[in-house]
């Protein structure tokens, strides 16, 4: 396995819906997508105090599976209306955890057997929570020095 790179999965509405902050802005329909932005944000955060590349997975409603991409950013996917997020997230740590360091967040118990299978680590959505927490509470102590 390479060290030259380690990649976070997340289900993103698996995550939106198990932390209550976020799943309340999700409850009101016209909040949606300040849940979805919130996350994002966040995971922003998490990439850039901790070096290892974000992707999120959200379910879509699209004919196929899109890809959003900032430069330096988070990675985003939208599943296809075909498929779930699930299986998007299960994909990716099948193919990729061969050659890299790949955690997956998701709260969903047959994501987590079947990554683990592919060689992932598997992260509850509470645990990516403290890592977060983590990482804020670093980046405030990097910007007080």
């Amino acid at each position: 396995m390479s060290d030259c790179a380690a990649y976070l999965i997340i289900d993103g509405h698996s995550v939106i819906h198990a932390w209550e902050d976020l799943r309340k802005l999700h409850l009101v329909s016209q909040r949606r997508r300040l849940a979805r932005e919130e996350l994002l944000k966040r995971m922003r955060l998490l990439q850039d105090m901790t070096g290892e590349r974000v992707v999120v997975v959200f379910d879509g409603t699209a004919s196929r599976t899109s890809e959003e991409r900032e430069a330096g950013g988070v990675q985003v996917f939208y599943a296809d209306s075909a498929k779930t997020a699930d299986t998007v997230v299960e994909r990716l740590a099948a193919k990729y955890a061969v050659k890299h360091r790949i955690r997956v967040v998701s709260a969903d118990g047959m994501v987590r057997d079947s990554t683990t299978a592919s060689g992932a680590e598997w992260l509850s959505p509470e645990m990516l929570r403290d890592l977060c927490e983590g990482a804020e509470k670093e980046m405030r102590a990097r910007m007080k020095r």
